[in-house]
């Protein structure tokens, strides 16, 4: 097969440029009017090309930047590699997919946890918890989850919007995997009341972490 070029890549998302998706899309915080179901498909027919990946990124375009965290292979970024691109991950899709897609399968995940948990940056700051709320989840063997939620506790009320997120997500990740701190985690979310008014389509699950706890904790039938 011929090899892609940028060039090509970038007509092509240029070709997938919808004004509709865009406006939703604006809405949320992303410039950028390519529908996400094309994007996957075009990443799945170039399949994994690093090097490709890297010249995407280095676009600074929204869209190219999505495709590249599609197409890249997630443990060949370098420690500083990951630190430049989250911070230069300013709009919420890329940054979202960098910490999803990319950063939580490389070998630098632990280091740039506790790095950037502890950034000024509250958006550097936000992928840190994401992290961590991952930790939570899947190894929390090693957290001090009682530390965590004294920090929830402290700062989560005033955070910014990203980073209040994020450390919400970790509060509720923390209630629903974790009994022990269960009736603390509901307080603090009762307490604080972050999100408890945020608008939550039918059947989706409100982000307001007593609810977000309670309902999850009610499906596996735990007490």
């Amino acid at each position: 097969m011929a090899e892609t070029t940028v060039a090509e890549v970038m007509a092509e998302l240029a070709a997938l440029e919808d004004p509709r998706a865009r406006a939703v899309n604006e809405r949320h915080g992303d410039d950028h009017g390519v529908n996400l179901t094309k994007l996957r498909a075009v990443a799945k027919r170039l399949g994994t090309q690093q090097d490709l990946a890297q010249q995407l990124w280095g676009t600074g375009d929204t869209a190219p930047r999505l495709l590249a965290l599609l197409i890249c292979r997630p443990k060949a970024f370098e420690r500083d590699e990951l630190d430049a691109m989250v911070r230069e991950a300013r709009t919420p899709k890329v940054h979202d997919w960098l910490v999803n897609y990319v950063v939580k399968k490389s070998p630098h995940a632990e280091e740039l946890r506790v790095a950037w948990s502890a950034d000024p940056d509250p958006v550097v700051a936000s992928a840190g918890w994401a992290l961590t709320t991952e930790r939570v989840v899947k190894r929390p063997e090693g957290l001090d989850l009682a530390g965590l939620l004294d920090v929830i506790e402290a700062q989560m009320r005033n955070a910014p919007d990203r980073l209040q997120w994020a450390m919400n997500s970790c509060l509720a990740q923390i209630g629903i995997e974790h009994p022990e701190h269960r009736a603390r985690a509901l307080d603090i979310g009762e307490r604080l009341e972050v999100l408890k008014d945020y608008p939550t389509p039918p059947n989706c699950t409100s982000p307001f972490a007593p609810v977000w706890i309670t309902e999850m904790v009610g499906r596996r039938n735990e007490p």
